[in-house]
């Protein structure tokens, strides 16, 4: 597993966090229709961290209560998604492309199959249309010069 601490947080940067410990054995991916809905993807890719393991470093996350027994958190001002925290799971499931590394944590379990789309194990087999930018560079130089995200030290 990864290196701690790791940090992490929204596309725009009002949102930070900081990480001591990360539950073993926890980076997943789920694709129950709840998850696909509240990242807007066609799964959720997570791993949980202790409560007491996680500081919010700059700004705090909007919290949606998705369930009665779990909360949603995701920045308000760019809509990134960062976490799922069951009411009494003593952790939050942060989301792994959150990280400022998302490589650090590779999922190693699935859950949620029930949702899991027809298509999903075809990803891997289908055609590479190249890097960003391969097919317009002229777009790719527009987005880079204007690009918002944070960009982490």
């Amino acid at each position: 597993m990864g290196a701690l601490p790791a940090s992490g947080g929204c596309q725009c940067g009002a949102v930070r966090y900081r990480i001591t410990a990360v539950n073993a054995g926890s980076p997943h991916i789920c694709h129950c229709r709840m998850c696909q809905r509240a990242v807007g993807g066609p799964f959720a890719a997570l791993f949980g961290v202790p409560d007491e393991a996680i500081e919010w470093t700059h700004g705090a996350p909007a919290v949606w209560r998705s369930s009665a027994a779990a909360t949603r958190g995701f920045c308000a001002n760019c809509g990134t998604p960062l976490f799922y925290h069951g009411d009494d799971s003593g952790r939050f499931n942060l989301t792994i492309a959150s990280l400022d590394d998302p490589e650090v944590f590779a999922p190693e379990t699935q859950m949620g199959v029930e949702g899991k789309l027809a298509w999903f194990d075809a990803l891997p087999s289908l055609p590479s249309r190249g890097e960003t930018g391969s097919e317009d560079a002229e777009w790719a130089e527009r987005i880079a010069a204007s690009n918002r995200q944070y960009q982490p030290d």
